[in-house]
């Protein structure tokens, strides 16, 4: 890869530079884990993968959350990676890892500037899919993130948490 991405010490030492709160660290350190066993999972089924992209971008992937701990902790994180000299790719899953992604209309909504916020990459796919199976710092089943959204009635972003669960899950059980 061409772009020069920051190591793990490199991105945990950022979040910390940034005061994310340790339990946010916690978080995003649980999340990493996760979506290093899909990308390894993944890549034994012959994908194509930047493990160090995925890996860097979900310890990132919660940096706004050192300002705001709303959906709007996606947009601030994107803003603080650009500032950091980050790679768009790197600002690409921060921005793209809420709600299973967010519509532009949704995104038009919440006042968030023209853009793209839903997983493009197969690396933002996989960020997005473990944070869902994390709850705080502990992996939690899927449906806990997809009652909670139907709760607060987000019914769209659950359905789109749920397509995304299924297709990552899919990839990896690929029975024939």
């Amino acid at each position: 890869m061409s772009e020069k991405l920051p190591s793990r010490e490199q991105a945990l030492q950022l979040l910390r530079e940034n005061q994310c709160p340790e339990e946010v660290i916690d978080h995003c350190k649980a999340v990493t884990k996760i979506a290093l066993e899909t990308a390894n999972a993944l890549k034994e089924r012959g994908f194509k993968i930047d493990s160090v992209l995925v890996e860097v971008g979900a310890l990132l992937h919660d940096i706004g959350r050192s300002k705001t701990h709303t959906v709007h902790h996606a947009v601030v994180g994107a803003e603080i990676a650009k500032s950091a000299g980050l790679p768009d790719s790197v600002v690409s899953v921060i921005k793209r890892h809420v709600g299973g992604g967010i519509t532009p209309s949704e995104a038009n909504k919440l006042g968030w500037p023209e853009d793209i916020y839903v997983p493009n990459t197969i690396e933002e796919e996989i960020v997005s899919y473990a944070d869902k199976l994390i709850e705080n710092s502990k992996r939690a089943p899927i449906e806990i993130t997809i009652e909670k959204l139907n709760r607060e009635q987000k019914v769209e972003a659950a359905a789109r948490v749920r397509k995304l669960y299924n297709k990552i899950t899919n990839l990896i059980d690929d029975d024939p």
